[in-house]
């Protein structure tokens, strides 16, 4: 049987990448979000309670359920040693993921949300006829305001991942949690993996961070993003400028909180925050 860790955190920083990198390593598997926590989510609302099967599906027949989904998804994989599951659910599911493997890890991949809002943004306007589905009604689209304030809505994407990793951050697991900044993985690669190998307890492996291959088209193009989940070559971090409203960068500039570990057990990789203007 393999290790599971586990790869969650906002959109647009990195899991991708990070998965990326991992799979170099052929003792690893990793890749874009799995299915198994949308799998979980179903089978649980079968036997949740007040449901017709509740009452006869002991907690113990749901623990072996949950476990045979992961089992049965990785067969394929069962030449592997450490398998990664990507979802950003995970960050709000760390006592189900703990439960089920107390010695795993979780990586959460971070980014100033500002700049996630940014990259959804760029996403978004590089495909000017495509009816993408990253938003719901027409109306939600219709303006860059409407767009990012819809995205951050708590159940939706990006709000979402921001509240499920606040909530595993601040939580009682926090301490097998492993913040990564996005920044900080492209500018310093091997730094950031040496880093991260130690956490989970690995041997070190050499990656080629000028040969990183990952695509996933078919998923892409049916969310009408394409290139969503597409990775260059070489690592390496680009400076531009932003294209959402200054009012836009700054507001949701503020949301970033693991900065300040003040009040957490969670491990940071991430650059310290600016010292405040006298």
């Amino acid at each position: 049987m393999p290790k599971y860790h586990f790869i969650t955190g906002l959109p647009r920083s990195g899991s991708t990448l990070l998965a990326a990198i991992l799979r170099q390593n052929p003792r690893f598997h990793a890749g874009m979000t799995s299915p198994v926590g949308n799998f979980y989510s179903a089978v649980s609302q079968q036997f949740a309670a007040g449901t017709e099967f509740g009452p006869v599906v002991s907690q113990p027949q749901r623990r072996r359920m949950v476990r045979a989904l992961f089992d049965a998804y990785y067969e394929e994989q069962a030449g592997k040693s450490v398998v990664f599951d990507t979802n950003r659910m995970w960050a709000a599911k760390l006592p189900l993921v703990l439960d089920q493997f107390p010695e795993a890890k979780v990586i959460a991949c971070v980014r100033n949300v500002a700049w996630v809002m940014d990259s959804i943004e760029r996403q978004y306007r590089s495909n000017p006829y495509e009816n993408t589905r990253l938003f719901g009604q027409h109306m939600g689209r219709s303006t860059v305001y409407q767009r990012l304030e819809g995205l951050a809505q708590h159940d939706q994407m990006v709000g979402f991942a921001w509240a499920a990793l606040r909530e595993a951050f601040y939580g009682e697991q926090a301490k097998s949690l492993l913040i990564i900044d996005y920044e900080l993985l492209a500018q310093a690669p091997a730094k950031v993996m040496d880093l991260l190998y130690k956490f989970i307890g690995e041997p070190l492996f050499e990656h080629d961070f000028n040969d990183v291959q990952y695509d996933a088209p078919a998923f892409d193009e049916q969310l009408g993003v394409p290139g969503l989940h597409r990775v260059k070559p070489k690592v390496e971090f680009t400076e531009r400028r932003t294209i959402i409203p200054p009012d836009l960068f700054e507001k949701y500039s503020k949301m970033t909180f693991w900065t300040d570990p003040a009040g957490s057990a969670a491990n940071v990789i991430a650059p310290k925050p600016a010292p405040a203007s006298k």
